[in-house]
C-alpha cells in the first residue's frame, strides 16, 4: 500500500458559549481547525484533525498546521501508511520540530491501519481496557459566581470532573477556587488549571491560601522548573500539562517526582504513535493521565476516545469531548457524551466519516 495524496480542509468551529477564556486574558471565540485525508492506492483513506488552541497557548498555530503539511506532504507520497515508525521518521527528517503539524498524518495512518485490519483503533492501541471513559468539563475563566453557576449546570449533565481556568489575578483565582469547590459534591474532582499563567510568587500564594481544599493544581507556571518549585511547596495533588511535550521530559518528570498526573495532548506530542508510547510509560510508572488534545471537533474527539478507551481506568484520570463545546458537526460516527462519559466506536479505524458538505473544498492537495 502506498500514499497517493494528502488533502486538507479548513473549518471554523464556533463555540456554544461564545468564548473560551483562560490565563492572562487569552481567549478564542471561533476555533480554526484542519481536517486531513491521507489517500492510498488501494482505495482506503484515513482521516484526522488538528486544532491548536489559538496562537498563544503552545508553540503552534492553525495556519502552521497547513504550512507544515505542505512542507512534509511531498516526502510522504509513495510511502506505506501502515509503516507508522517509518512515516514518523520521514516526517521528522523532512521538518524539524512542529509535532502538531505531523500529528494529523500519524493519526490518519492509524485510521488506515484500522480499516485495513478491520479493527477499531482502540484495539490496535492495546484493546478495550474500559467500556467508556469519564469526561471533564473545562470552565472558562469568568467571575467566581459565573464559574460556580456553570459548574452547577454541567453537573446536571453528568460531569463529575471540572477543570477550572485560573491563572489570572491571584486574589480572584483564590475566590474562584473556593466558590466552585463549595458548590461541588465531595466526590467531584476540581482541577485549578493556571495554564502557565502564574508567576512563582503568585502560585505560592494561591496554593498556600487553598491548602485545606480538595483541589488539584495544574501547570501553575511557565516552565518545568518553576512548576516543580511550586510542587515542592504544596501537599495538593499536582498536574503537569504544557511542559510535558514529549517522552524525554516525561521520563525526567517521572524520575524527579514532578507530578501526580499529566495531561496527554495527542497533537502536542505528534500523534497517536508517540502518545501511545507516553501513555504506556505513564501506566508503567503509575502516573494517571487526562487524555485529550489542544482542541478540535468530531474527529479529534474520536482519536481521544480511542486512546482513552485503550487505557486502564485507574490511569485514565479523565478525557475530553471537544465536539460538545462547538456548534458545527464535521463527521458522522463521532463519540457522543452520555451522562458525563463517552466511548470509542467499534467500527474499523476511528469509526468516523467526514461531512464534506460541511467541509467544502480542500485548501491543500498534495499528490
Amino acid at each position: 500500500m502506498k500514499i497517493t495524496a494528502i488533502k486538507a480542509w479548513q473549518i471554523d468551529l464556533p463555540l456554544k458559549e461564545g468564548r473560551y477564556s483562560w490565563s492572562n486574558g487569552n481567549f478564542v471565540e471561533v476555533f480554526d481547525s484542519t481536517v486531513v485525508a491521507v489517500e492510498t492506492d488501494e482505495g482506503l483513506t484515513g482521516y484526522a484533525e488538528c486544532c491548536p488552541l489559538g496562537s498563544t497557548y503552545l508553540p503552534s498555530y492553525a495556519k502552521g498546521v497547513r504550512a507544515g503539511l505542505a512542507e512534509i506532504g511531498p516526502h510522504l507520497i509513495g510511502q506505506n501508511p501502515l509503516a507508522l515508525n517509518e512515516i514518523n521518521r520521514v516526517m521528522d527528517s523532512s521538518l524539524r520540530g512542529h509535532p502538531y503539524a505531523k500529528a494529523p498524518i500519524d493519526i490518519a495512518c492509524w485510521d488506515i491501519l484500522g480499516k485495513t485490519t478491520g479493527q477499531p483503533v482502540y484495539m490496535l492501541l492495546g484493546g478495550a481496557m474500559q467500556e467508556d471513559v469519564a469526561l471533564y468539563r473545562a470552565i472558562s475563566q469568568e467571575s467566581p459566581e459565573q464559574m460556580a453557576a456553570k459548574i452547577s449546570g454541567y453537573s446536571a449533565e453528568g460531569y463529575t470532573k471540572f477543570q477550572l481556568k485560573v491563572g489570572g489575578d491571584a486574589n480572584e483565582d483564590i475566590e474562584r477556587i473556593r466558590a466552585t469547590r463549595a458548590i461541588l459534591k465531595k466526590s467531584d474532582i476540581l482541577v485549578a488549571d493556571a495554564n502557565t499563567g502564574w508567576t512563582r510568587h503568585e502560585a505560592a500564594r494561591v496554593v498556600g491560601a487553598i491548602a485545606g481544599l480538595d483541589v488539584y493544581i495544574e501547570q501553575p507556571c511557565l516552565t518545568y522548573e518553576e512548576s516543580v518549585s511550586i510542587r515542592r511547596r504544596t501537599g495538593l495533588p499536582f498536574v503537569l500539562d504544557e511542559v510535558i511535550d514529549g517522552p524525554g521530559v516525561l521520563v525526567r518528570g517521572i524520575a524527579e517526582d514532578a507530578m501526580d498526573v499529566i495531561n496527554l495532548k495527542i497533537s502536542k506530542v505528534g500523534g497517536l504513535t508517540r502518545a501511545r508510547l507516553m501513555r504506556d510509560l505513564c501506566v508503567a510508572s503509575g502516573i494517571p493521565m487526562t487524555i485529550e488534545d489542544t482542541w478540535g471537533g468530531d474527529i479529534t474527539t474520536a482519536a481521544i476516545a480511542h486512546l482513552a478507551r485503550s487505557t486502564p481506568e485507574e490511569f485514565c484520570f479523565s478525557a475530553t469531548d471537544f465536539n460538545s463545546y462547538g456548534t458545527v458537526t464535521i463527521a458522522e460516527g463521532a463519540p457522543k457524551r452520555i451522562n458525563g462519559r463517552m466511548t470509542a466506536s467499534d467500527a474499523p479505524g476511528l469509526g468516523i466519516t467526514p461531512d464534506f458538505d460541511v467541509l467544502g473544498e480542500p485548501v491543500l492537495t498534495i499528490a
